[in-house]
């Protein structure tokens, strides 16, 4: 169930809230990405649902919502007899900052128009009906 703004201003936050509240990251996504962080090497994502303890299926969707909020990159390792595989580390984190901050503005420029939108819908709410008609 979704929260309120107000339910969520009221919570004590954590930095890691950020990746649920403004990209609806799991539990289970936020103990990945940590893994990674921990993690002095590029992971698979074998080593990955190893260390979450969590079957492989369940640990590549984690990955995959980790990767289009942009908190993870993903390279691809080559064999040399062919074939390949992937690889998974944290971005940086002034890049995930920033990429947060511009998700903020925007969200933020977004309530500023709805606003101004029910302020101009419902302005005459409230008002006495004799004064609205005669101008006064």
């Amino acid at each position: 169930m979704a929260q309120s703004m107000a339910e969520l201003l009221q919570q004590d936050m954590e930095c890691e809230g950020l990746l649920e509240c403004i990209h609806g990251l799991k539990q289970l996504d936020k103990e990945c990405f940590r893994t990674m962080v921990e993690s002095d090497e590029p992971l698979t994502i074998d080593e990955v649902a190893e260390c979450v303890d969590r079957e492989r299926s369940t640990a590549y969707r984690s990955i995959q919502r980790l990767l289009q909020a942009g908190f993870i990159q993903k390279d691809q390792i080559n064999y040399d007899q062919g074939g390949y595989y992937h690889v998974y580390y944290p971005t940086r984190p002034s890049q995930i900052a920033d990429d947060m901050q511009r998700t903020l503005n925007d969200w933020y420029a977004m309530m500023g128009q709805l606003i101004q939108e029910f302020e101009d819908k419902y302005k005459h709410v409230g008002e006495n009906p004799a004064t609205a008609e005669s101008g006064t």
